[in-house]
């Protein structure tokens, strides 16, 4: 059974963070059963056809959304969240590649639907983990120079926060949370929210070096409305906890995509992810993310949506997936759902 100490601070062994429990990454002998499914697959992993163009009116950031929470998700994890009267950019990747170079590795499906000129002036970007489809350098490089970031604070996880800095981020603007650690965000217009990082199962590391920095999902409080961001992370007991202690939440953005059962350790996939939003609690909407942009495992790119789509109707889910660079109100218990990815 699960008990309330799980949710505590990250532990380490040397130098490296543990995850809260124990997690199969890495595994001797894993390269060999992965290299053949590989060389098997015949799944439409890249789409055919470039989609889109997605095109976001960055015009709409000059009026504040009616619901008082509205979100513009821009592919992956990449998601703008505007949460009374707070306005958070997280996981920002505008990079071509998911990579440490930008002429090899998984390329972009399509074209990020804002220009990062075009970006509304940000109160908080919250990075998750160091893994490059969730920071992306020339990205931050970018943001850190831009006048809409220039009152921005940086939120991310223990030892991230030396790359935002090596990546042009001011140091005095970076909070880096330890698990169960919060930081209060005050927006342009005085309005309050509290940030809260909380465990996840997964790992961390840009290269050959693993879990030296730290990885975490994410509680965002204001006012009026409660947001769980999971980041990357595989099904754990902890869900309940978080659920019970932080919740209920009016949007639980859960990953559903780069699952394999070998890796189901540190991926959930539409299954983990149904599962783990009703151990929250199943309250308010279920927004699916880290799909749909680059191509990260073995299964069909429209395949993580498909099987979300079958689960919700057969367990009458309330999902809230909004086409790519759409700002979309977020009416509570409304679900909404685009066919952008038919």
């Amino acid at each position: 059974m699960m008990t309330a100490t799980k949710l505590k601070r990250a532990e380490m062994v040397g130098r490296k963070f543990v995850n809260p429990v124990p997690t199969g990454v890495g595994e001797p002998g894993m390269m060999w059963k992965i290299l053949p499914l590989y060389w098997r697959n015949r799944e439409e992993k890249v789409p055919k056809q470039r989609l889109g163009p997605f095109m976001t009116d960055s015009r709409v950031y000059e009026t504040a959304p009616a619901s008082g929470l509205r979100v513009t998700w821009m592919g992956h994890s990449s998601t703008l969240v505007e949460i009374d009267g707070v306005r958070v950019l997280i996981d920002p990747v505008w990079d071509q590649r998911a990579s440490p170079v930008q002429w090899a590795g998984p390329k972009r499906f399509f074209d990020a639907p804002l220009k990062l000129e075009d970006m509304p002036a940000v109160d908080v970007v919250i990075v998750s983990h160091d893994h490059y489809d969730h920071l992306g350098k020339a990205t931050i490089q970018r943001l850190s120079r831009l006048p809409a970031m220039v009152g921005a604070r940086w939120v991310t996880s223990v030892g991230v926060g030396e790359i935002l800095c090596g990546f042009g981020v001011a140091r005095e603007r970076v909070a880096e949370l330890h698990w169960t650690e919060s930081v209060t965000i005050t927006g342009a217009g005085g309005e309050a929210l509290e940030v809260t990082a909380l465990p996840a199962r997964h790992f961390s590391g840009r290269g050959m070096t693993r879990f030296e920095t730290l990885w975490s999902s994410f509680v965002l409080r204001g006012r009026e409305h409660r947001i769980y961001f999971g980041a990357d992370s595989g099904w754990w007991e902890g869900y309940t906890e978080i659920g019970a202690a932080y919740g209920p939440f009016d949007l639980t953005m859960l990953e559903i995509g780069a699952f394999h059962e070998l890796w189901q350790d540190i991926h959930l996939g539409p299954d983990g992810a149904v599962r783990a939003y009703e151990a929250m609690g199943g309250t308010g909407l279920l927004m699916p993310i880290h799909w749909g942009l680059f191509d990260l495992a073995l299964h069909g790119w429209r395949q993580p949506m498909e099987r979300l789509t079958e689960l919700a109707a057969e367990r009458g889910l309330r999902v809230w997936a909004p086409e790519p660079g759409c700002p979309t109100d977020v009416e509570r218990g409304a679900a909404f759902q685009s066919d952008w990815w038919r």
